[in-house]
């Protein structure tokens, strides 16, 4: 099951700042994000949304393949392959961008909406729904980020976890460091 995390930041660019770092840490495996989007206030107060997933992009993508699949094997009943890739292609990316305008994938659009408009202007929240993470090591990762956490599914054990880490601003220390002890 995937776990909502909605953090608010004082910046506008810093919301892009910890996604970009939490890509990076999906590439080592640390965490599996299923969405992300960010909300912007600007100094007007107009809120701004960034989703992380395109997702008319990718049905014209899908769409495009399997009409260009099907579009051919039409095209060899009337021996003309060629405009079938071609029309098939076409319909199926039309279809497809169509289909993906209109799904509505990962966080809920109102959930999203509802909560962007309680954010301050010239500030940020980042919304993500995050199916797997290594807890200790991801929160290690952001340790003093002053976020403000504005909603989560965690129990309320977790939410401590992460609302203490985003707190902390004493340094981790590196794996290969050694701490000095007195010994009697």
């Amino acid at each position: 099951m995937s776990e909502l995390v909605v953090l608010g930041f004082d910046n506008a660019d810093k919301a892009d700042t910890v996604l970009n770092r939490l890509v990076q840490l999906e590439k080592e495996y640390l965490i599996d994000l299923e969405d992300a989007v960010i909300a912007v206030r600007d100094e007007s107060g107009k809120v701004r949304l960034k989703q992380s997933v395109n997702l008319t992009a990718a049905g014209a993508a899908s769409g495009g393949l399997s009409g260009a699949l099907w579009g051919s094997l039409v095209g060899l009943l009337f021996l003309n392959p060629l405009a079938g890739l071609v029309v098939g292609g076409a319909l199926g990316a039309g279809s497809g961008a169509l289909a993906g305008s209109m799904v509505d994938y990962g966080i809920d659009d109102d959930l999203i909406k509802k909560l962007a408009e309680t954010i301050p202007a010239n500030s940020s929240a980042l919304f993500l729904l995050i199916r797997k993470v290594q807890p200790e090591k991801v929160l290690a990762e952001f340790k003093g980020e002053h976020a403000r956490i504005l909603r989560t599914s965690f129990s309320p054990e977790q939410e401590a976890r992460l609302r203490q880490a985003l707190l902390d601003d004493t340094p981790t220390p590196s794996p290969g460091s050694v701490t000095a002890s007195a010994t009697v």
